[in-house]
């Protein structure tokens, strides 16, 4: 592959469009041309009608998925007969706005079949001579939204979608090469993308197994199957050799092994997003709010979230800290390791206990009575946050090298692609 490729005039007059980064085999071609989706792709219009098949909807970032799973239950009702037959190999837009995809998103439907889409979705069809591979990441580039952009005069209507009609969105120009180098910069990014994939199982495995691991390294709870009572074990199932017939874990109210303290109210005002000389970390319920001149606490504590959505979510602060009123401070007391106790909180799941609908809420009282075991032994605590701390470093590093691909994917897709400047122009 090379990167001389020739300038946009050389190529192809003022208007040619020419990647940074073309293959050889190409070096010599004629610049892209600008086609629109109208020229080439055909509208998918069929309907449902009295076939029995999956409602799905689209979700930014993800692509199709099944309404009974994104809604919770198929929504379809009445309309389903109306709704568009959608089959492998064909497009669909969706005009409901995202931060991804200000604009809308389109995705391509694979390994579905035949679905049923929703009729206020634009769907349609390449014609031949035309990639879904090198389509899709046009898409993925958001190159439809940057054109759309400009014929949205207004928010989204009542049913969230933006108010873009067929004509204006079939309009909707995208540079092409000749079929062979579409094909070939599609394998290309295909590759890259199983890299993407694969790496992906790779952490998801991770966590999996560290999720694994920490149910045999701590004794389970007190629970209830199939509606019987199952009592607390006394000791975890999976333990290093050097404590293998020792004593038994010794249950015990979470106060006892740790002193929570809620954070103190910052004004938003008081709150700033960058740090500097004199300024201090400002912890949430959600994490880093920004830094504040006060501090409420110094040290390496775990900072469990009390309010909304991440209620309950468990990470480490240090150093001089502010921590907020929708925060709780846990410091360990005698005979109980800090990174241990970390570990414990976020094996409970302590989201469970949080009180309260449209803002579940999780309070200090609650959080003292929680009942978990504690080990005697601080040699066995050690072993235990060792373990899993190295399995989180290796997590972390492994996710590192998630972005590390996803950083790669991106830059080479602005090279194999023209520049967003000279499409627009």
């Amino acid at each position: 592959m090379s990167s001389k490729g020739k300038s946009s005039t050389e190529a192809g007059g003022a208007s040619g469009l020419v990647p940074k980064l073309r293959f050889p085999e190409f070096q010599e071609s004629p610049a892209w041309e600008a086609v629109s989706l109208r020229k080439a792709s055909v509208p998918v219009d069929e309907r449902v009608g009295e076939r029995k098949l999956t409602p799905v909807s689209i979700s930014a970032g993800i692509g199709f998925v099944p309404q009974a799973e994104k809604f919770g239950r198929d929504i379809s009702g009445n309309q389903y007969q109306l709704y568009t037959l959608v089959r492998d190999g064909d497009f669909v837009f969706n005009k409901g706005n995202s931060l991804k995809f200000p604009q809308g998103c389109i995705y391509l439907l694979q390994g579905w079949g035949q679905v049923a889409a929703p009729n206020v979705f634009i769907a349609f069809r390449l014609k031949d001579g035309y990639s879904n591979s090198f389509f899709q990441n046009c898409f993925e580039q958001n190159q439809h939204g940057r054109q759309l952009k400009k014929h949205i005069t207004s928010g989204a209507r009542s049913n969230g979608l933006l108010n873009i009609s067929k004509e204006t969105f079939f309009d909707v120009e995208i540079p092409v090469p000749g079929p062979s180098e579409q094909q070939k910069i599609a394998d290309c990014l295909d590759s890259a993308d199983a890299l993407i994939a694969a790496q992906g199982r790779k952490v998801e495995a991770l966590k999996a197994h560290k999720k694994g691991l920490m149910q045999q390294l701590f004794p389970r709870p007190e629970r209830i199957e199939n509606g019987l009572k199952i009592p607390a074990e006394t000791q975890p199932r999976l333990r290093f050799p050097e404590f293998k017939g020792s004593g038994a874990w010794r249950e015990a109210k979470l106060q006892t092994a740790c002193n929570m303290q809620a954070g103190k109210f910052v004004a938003a005002s008081e709150i700033q997003e960058r740090s500097g000389s004199g300024l201090f970390p400002c912890y949430g319920g959600n994490g880093l709010r920004g830094y504040t001149v006060t501090s409420t606490h110094s040290g390496r504590y775990p900072l469990i979230g009390r309010q909304g959505a991440l209620c309950g979510n468990v990470r480490f602060a240090e150093g001089k800290f502010h921590a907020t009123e929708h925060a709780v401070v846990a410091s360990p007391k005698e005979g109980i390791l800090v990174d241990w106790l970390f570990y414990v909180l976020n094996h409970l799941d302590l989201n469970q206990y949080a009180t309260g609908q449209a803002q579940p809420g999780l309070s200090v009282d609650v959080l003292n009575s929680v009942t978990i075991s504690i080990s005697p032994y601080e040699d066995e605590q050690q072993r235990i946050a060792d373990c899993l701390t190295s399995l989180e470093d290796l997590i972390t590093a492994e996710a590192q090298k998630l972005d590390t691909l996803k950083t790669h994917k991106k830059g080479l897709m602005q090279m194999l692609f023209p520049s967003f400047a000279e499409i627009d122009s």
